[in-house]
């Protein structure tokens, strides 16, 4: 009923508990639990979706990094500080 996993158990625990109490108010209504962690369907326009925003925002990333290590370089280069 309960993988030794302990994020498992309590949902698990927590259903049979709901629905034992909904038994003896004598509900038709039932809980129901499962372990998926996300929605699992395989959607092609929600990969490209994905893949395109990571793609676009590395680029921003990338285009972002360099002017920021010539900037640490000029402003060494003002105040004439050496590296030993």
């Amino acid at each position: 009923m309960c993988s030794p996993e302990p994020i498992n158990c309590f949902p698990m625990l927590m259903n049979i508990l709901s629905n034992t109490f909904l038994r003896l108010f004598n509900s038709t209504a039932r809980f129901r639990v499962w372990s998926e962690l996300f929605y699992t369907a395989e959607s092609t326009e929600l990969k490209n979706y994905i893949f395109y925003g990571l793609f676009t925002y590395l680029l921003v990333l990338a285009a972002g990094l360099p002017p920021l290590f010539a900037m640490s370089n000029v402003e060494d280069y003002k105040v004439k500080s050496t590296s030993c």
